[in-house]
Formats: structure tokens, sequence, C-alpha cells
């Protein structure tokens, strides 16, 4: 009998957001599942408009975060860029 392999990777793991910090002109997500996502402050304007004292300043909200100083709520899906896959509402 032949041995089924295993497909490695994260399948069917939902993208629960643990941190969120910033390097120079990137924002960096780290999920609870150890991934870390890097993406580019230029895709996401208002959140490079404020300042860095004020992206300190994050909290989670749902399965998304949102800052302080921001009344606008970031979804994981804008992060991984894949909304059919990650929409936070049915």
């Amino acid at each position: 009998m032949e041995k089924q392999a295993t497909i490695e990777g994260y399948w069917n793991v939902t993208p629960v957001i643990k941190k969120i910090s910033f390097e120079r002109s990137k924002i960096l997500v780290e999920l609870q599942d150890g991934r870390i996502i890097i993406a580019p402050l230029k895709q996401f304007p208002s959140i490079k408009k404020l300042k860095p004292v004020e992206r300190n300043k994050w909290y989670i909200f749902g399965n998304g975060f949102s800052f302080d100083a921001s009344d606008e709520v970031f979804h994981i899906e804008q992060i991984l860029g894949n909304f059919d896959d990650f929409k936070h509402e049915a």
C-alpha cells in the first residue's frame, strides 16, 4: 500500500493577529501561528500618515486592527491580499 504524501504549509488555518510593528517604511503583522507578514506602508497611506508614536498605539479589533489616532479598521485580508479566503464577514 502506497503512503499518501502530506502537503506542507498552512491549510485551513484562520489568520489571527498577535502583534503589529513597524520598520522603516514597512508594517509587520505577526500572526498567532508564527507567520510574519511584511507589507510596504505605501499600500496603507492612512497608516503611513500617522506619526510613529501614534502607530505604536494600536489595538486588535475583531480580526483586524486599528489605532487610537484613527477611525479606520484594517482587516487581515487587506494585509494578506486575498479577500475571498480571509473575508471577515460572510
